[in-house]
């Protein structure tokens, strides 16, 4: 049975390398052995994860994504405990174990994609309705359904989503779902209002798509119209999202950053420092983070261990433009 296991100290400190005279956020952060205990919690943000590939696979992409949960997650409670960030502002509550589908088809991968929706969804919910911020990484992107649909629950209304991504996931549903439809099925479902996306690649870009995103509720800047625009990213990016009414979620479909290990890999793209600066300047109060379809190891051999490092600086990143920023200048 799919189940999610809730991490207790000794997990976390399993992965925690600890040194004399020094303090890692696997030592600060907290945890809770019940899920509702998180509404007690002083932690604001609540880090899980989803280490599955099935999504991918059910989209014909390569296999790989599920591997990059473990490889963060050591990534980010290896990193320093200090005035920037202290760990204490982060419970950390576990992961989704999701077993392989018997039926290894087409039809038997995207029925078991419909499954982990079910299984996502209600713990989101919890999370948002506990006023904590869920840090979700994946995963393929498949799972931008269930965060979506649990998020909009918790707020009883529908909820808008900005999308860094290099595609649109608006493949049609009628296929089954997968990690190319998220989007489409949250918009089916009624509980995705404006739907943004930023850095999508004018390649990928189908004529039926063009077509579909000339929506009011719908707004995409590619990441050729990003290369030849004279504004900065910061400015470009503060054009698409200060008018979007919140609730509002932020998507990082890893794959919309140049050379960084995933199913559809680019050799172009978002510099990794300009998703940085995106996320250290951002004021917006988003209700959750996800990061997806990063790998540390492809099912084609392909290998890059610096994924896991990657994903930690970004959720780092989010977390510590929320809090009072603390200046080592003179």
């Amino acid at each position: 049975m799919d189940s999610f296991k809730i991490y207790s100290k000794n997990d976390v400190l399993a992965l925690t390398s600890q040194r004399e005279g020094e303090k890692k956020l696997g030592e600060r952060v907290l945890m809770v052995s019940d899920l509702d205990e998180i509404i007690n919690s002083s932690a604001k943000f609540v880090l899980l994860g989803i280490p599955e590939d099935i999504g991918v696979r059910a989209n014909l992409g390569i296999g790989g994504a599920k591997t990059a949960w473990q490889a963060a997650l050591k990534a980010i409670l290896n990193t320093q405990s200090n005035s920037f960030l202290s760990g204490e502002e982060i419970l950390v509550l576990g992961h989704f174990e999701i077993k392989e589908p018997t039926d290894q088809s087409l039809i038997g991968l995207r029925k078991k994609v419909s499954e982990i929706d079910d299984l996502v969804c209600p713990i989101i919910k919890q999370i948002i309705a506990a006023g904590k911020i869920p840090i979700v990484i994946g995963g393929g992107h498949n799972s931008a359904f269930p965060i979506i649909w649990g998020t909009s629950l918790a707020y009883n209304q529908k909820i808008n989503v900005v999308n860094i991504d290099a595609h649109a996931d608006l493949r049609d549903t009628a296929e089954g779902r997968h990690s190319g439809n998220g989007f489409s099925a949250a918009l089916e479902k009624g509980f995705l209002g404006n739907y943004r996306m930023f850095g999508l690649h004018e390649n990928y870009i189908s004529e039926n798509l063009l077509e579909r995103i000339q929506n009011p509720e719908m707004e995409a800047f590619s990441f050729e119209e990003i290369l030849q625009n004279d504004k900065s990213i910061i400015a470009q990016w503060l054009a698409m999202v200060t008018d979007l009414p919140n609730p509002c979620g932020l998507e990082i479909d890893l794959d919309s950053i140049s050379n960084i290990l995933s199913s559809a890999i680019s050799p172009t793209g978002l510099a990794l420092k300009d998703v940085r600066r995106i996320l250290l300047n951002n004021q917006k109060q988003f209700s959750y983070l996800h990061i997806c379809e990063g790998a540390t190891k492809l099912a084609d051999g392909r290998e890059d261990l610096t994924t896991g490092k990657t994903i930690a600086y970004l959720v780092t990143d989010f977390i510590k433009a929320r809090q009072p920023r603390i200046s080592q200048q003179p």
